[in-house]
C-alpha cells in the first residue's frame, strides 16, 4: 500500500531546520510516504519546493502528496493531492487529478462517509490526541477513529497528536496508517524516524 504505515508531513512552523534536509533524513529512515504542507510563501516558492521534494522523494521511490494545490501536485507530477474540507471540492479535484491519489481531511463520520462516496483514496481523520502541530478542534479519540475505520472501505490515516507512546492503540483501532510531524521532527530526526519504523512493523 503506498500509505506504508507512516506518513511525514513537512511542517516548517512546527519542525524549523531546513525542510530538504529533514526529509531526506525521514526516507533514509525508512518512511516512503511523504505529505508536503506549506502554509506560507508565494505560490511560486511553494512549486518550487515541491519540485525540489519531488525529485528527492522519486530518488528513494516514495511517495509525494501535495496539500490543498491540485495544480501544484500536477506540475511536479506528484502522486496526488491532500484536501482539507475548505479546499478545491473533492469532485474538481478528481477531475484534475485524474486517477492520481487523492486525500481528504475529516473530522466526523458525516465528512468521512462524504468523502468516500465522492471517491477519495484515503481518508485523513482527526485529530485523534491533542495537538500543536494545526488548530483542527478538540480531540477525536480512539473510539472515534474506530468507528471511521470500521465503517470504512478505503485507508484511514490516523492524524493529530500520534507519537510512539500511542501509535498502538491507533493501529489496533483500525488506521492504515498514521500521519507525524512534531514526534518525528522534535530533537533527533533520524532517531525519531527509525523508532516509528520499527514500531510499525508489528502491524505490517
Amino acid at each position: 500500500m503506498y500509505l506504508n504505515g507512516i506518513c511525514f508531513i513537512t511542517d516548517e512552523s512546527s519542525c524549523g531546520g531546513v525542510l530538504y534536509e529533514m526529509v531526506f533524513t525521514v526516507l533514509k529512515a525508512g518512511i516512503s510516504f511523504i505529505q508536503h504542507r506549506q502554509k506560507e510563501g508565494t505560490r511560486r516558492e511553494i512549486y518550487e519546493e515541491a519540485l525540489k521534494l519531488r525529485k528527492l522523494t522519486r530518488y528513494f521511490n516514495a511517495t509525494l502528496i501535495i496539500n490543498d494545490h491540485a495544480d501544484i501536485a500536477l506540475s511536479v507530477d506528484a502522486d496526488g493531492v491532500h484536501l482539507g474540507q475548505d479546499d478545491l471540492p473533492l469532485a474538481e479535484a478528481r477531475r484534475i487529478m485524474g486517477k492520481k491519489i487523492i486525500g481528504v481531511s475529516t473530522h466526523n463520520p458525516e465528512q468521512a462517509r462524504a468523502a468516500e462516496a465522492g471517491g477519495a483514496d484515503y481518508i485523513g481523520f482527526g485529530p485523534v490526541f491533542e495537538t500543536k502541530t494545526k488548530d483542527a478542534g478538540a480531540p477525536k479519540g480512539v473510539n472515534n477513529l474506530r468507528l471511521i475505520a470500521q465503517n470504512a472501505r478505503i485507508p484511514v490515516v490516523a492524524i493529530g497528536g500520534v507519537n510512539i507512546d500511542n501509535i498502538a492503540s491507533v493501529m489496533q483501532a483500525g488506521a492504515g496508517a498514521v500521519a507525524v510531524v512534531s514526534a518525528i521532527c522534535s530533537g533527533d530526526v533520524a532517531a525519531n524516524a527509525e523508532k516509528f519504523v520499527a514500531v510499525m512493523k508489528n502491524f505490517q
